[in-house]
Order: C-alpha cells, then sequence, then structure tokens
C-alpha cells in the first residue's frame, strides 16, 4: 500500500533526510520519500501491517524532528 500524507514543521532538508533514511530501514517499509520543499512524505509499506508501520514512521519522525507533525 502507498500512501501520502502531508507534513506540518518540517524545518530543514537535512532533517527530511535523515527521516526518509531512518523511515526506509523499518521492517515492513518498501520505500518511503519525505519532500522537504512539498512538505509531503510517501511510504509504501504491507499492507497488512500498515497501520503499526505508520505509528513507526511517527515515531521515528519524531525523534529526528520533534515539533514535526504528521496529518494522517
Amino acid at each position: 500500500m502507498k500512501k501520502r500524507y502531508s507534513l506540518t514543521d518540517l524545518d530543514c532538508a537535512n532533517c527530511a533526510a535523515k527521516m526518509e533514511a531512518a523511515i526506509k530501514k523499518i521492517p515492513g517499509v518498501n520505500d518511503a520519500t519525505v519532500s522537504f520543499m512539498a512538505q509531503k512524505l510517501t511510504v509504501d509499506a504491507d499492507d497488512e501491517r500498515f497501520e503499526a508501520i505508520m505509528d513507526e514512521v511517527v515515531r521515528t519522525i519524531q525523534k529526528v524532528e520533534p515539533d514535526c507533525v504528521v496529518n494522517r
């Protein structure tokens, strides 16, 4: 399943790159992109565990950028 989410308060391109790299390492994630310019997150992950994976994605994003919000 592939879904797109808007991000709020993503402050720098370097943080976006760190988030993207960390999200790609989460088990079950096939691909992910974090666009600083568009303030968007795209996640392609296993259908059966998608919500659990997204919970982990949100935690990962907040480790890198505590103020960043994934608008689900």
